[in-house]
């Protein structure tokens, strides 16, 4: 067998109910991906999640890489947990991910250098095909274990980089995994998918007092919010990143989610609660009282401000700008976004491509999840607004 001093591997994996049916899929090319090396599809099982499955697509990389004498190797895959969670950034919570985590680190720590890097979806498309290409597999029975004997050498389970390009099953959607916004509006690349959640209660929100700046905790019931949001994230899974605003509400709900998968919050100082100045820890009434005149301009027009406060025409702008640094940023991916109101109420607006009275029109719960996706090329749409029938669970 021909040696490779350096090798490159692409891997992805996937879970169609997470937990459920799940398959990995990983190429090994030669330097500069020059060659395709192997092709591996991978049965996980029947009852595994997103995470588990990419996890397994790295593990079966780096044996074919110690197999071919690899002394150098190069990963790339789209999921942000793995790829941090490897390269020593991210602490590993799951048990079963734990397991193959210390697996994987033995086999790179015997191949010598090995380095994990992130890229979006749409550049691990070869991969995501060989790991549906495993979990149609499993559907049909296949125990767990290579596919075709492909892990021992590369056979044509994805004919050619054209075939991986084909339209699949999109296992790590985090809403609708039959019907797709890009069918119906243009968009020619994946979209950056925004999931927003609302922290959870405090004590100023159950006495519904204005609560921009002030940084109060959740309360019991508000903790109890987080705690059932966080389960119904993890039970989905494909959250490739978690960043919230700075405030301890939001932290807090964000830590839940994050100790559920695995993962580290990122505080966005953009993603803050709107400033409501002088308003702020008072009822609508008591804000009203001090300046009806004010108040009332403030409900119909949104360039004007509380006083010493923001106006959400500001928010509006600052938010736009957070956004379109997460789409930079993150490309492809699921982002989960812990913030307030006002800041998801200006993204979904910006999804509808809306005026600025949907700040006035919408309603937006505790703990609620709203979905939305942003498109390079321009077009948005929204797959999920107020959602919190995990607080019924």
């Amino acid at each position: 067998m021909a040696e490779h001093s350096k090798l490159v591997i692409e891997a992805d994996g996937g879970s169609r109910g997470n937990p459920g049916v799940a398959g990995s899929g990983t190429v090994v090319y030669s330097a500069n991906k020059a060659e395709v090396l192997r092709e591996i599809a991978y049965v996980v099982g029947t009852k595994a999640t997103n995470n588990v499955a990419e996890y397994r697509g790295l593990l079966e990389g780096l044996k074919a890489a110690r197999e071919l004498g690899a002394t150098e190797v190069d990963v790339y895959m789209d999921s942000k947990l793995v790829v941090e969670q490897m390269s020593g950034r991210w602490k590993i919570k799951h048990p079963d991910m734990k397991v193959m985590a210390i697996e994987a680190k033995e086999i790179a720590n015997a191949i010598g250098n090995v380095s994990y890097t992130w890229i979006p979806r749409e550049k691990n498309k070869r991969a995501d095909a060989l790991s549906n290409v495993a979990m149609d597999a499993a559907a049909a029975g296949k125990p767990e274990g290579p596919v075709g004997g492909s892990a021992a050498g590369a056979v044509p389970v994805v004919e050619s980089a054209e075939a991986a390009e084909a339209p699949e099953a999109e296992s790590k959607d985090l809403n609708c995994d039959v019907t797709k916004p890009a069918n119906w509006n243009g968009a020619t690349t994946d979209p950056t998918r925004l999931l927003l959640l609302r922290h959870g209660q405090t004590a100023m929100s159950a006495a519904r007092q204005y609560s921009g700046r002030s940084n109060p905790p959740l309360s019991a019931l508000g903790e109890q919010q987080a705690t059932a949001a966080a389960r119904r994230l993890a039970q989905r899974g494909g959250i490739d990143a978690i960043v919230s605003s700075p405030l301890l509400r939001t932290r807090q709900t964000a830590e839940a989610v994050a100790d559920a998968l695995g993962m580290k919050v990122r505080i966005v100082d953009g993603l803050i609660e709107t400033d409501f100045g002088l308003w702020d820890g008072k009822t609508f009434d008591e804000a009203r009282d001090l300046d009806p005149e004010l108040h009332d301009k403030w409900l119909k027009d949104t360039s004007v401000a509380p006083p010493g406060g923001e106006s959400l025409q500001a928010v509006h702008r600052r938010v736009k700008g957070v956004r379109q640094e997460l789409q930079k940023e993150y490309g492809a991916a699921n982002v989960l976004v812990v913030s307030h109101v006002t800041p998801i109420k200006s993204l979904v607006r910006q999804a509808l491509d809306a005026g600025p009275a949907f700040f006035k029109k919408a309603h937006l719960d505790l703990a609620s999840l709203s979905i939305t996706e942003f498109h390079d090329e321009g077009p948005s749409c929204l797959r999920l607004f107020n959602d919190t029938s995990h607080l019924d669970a």
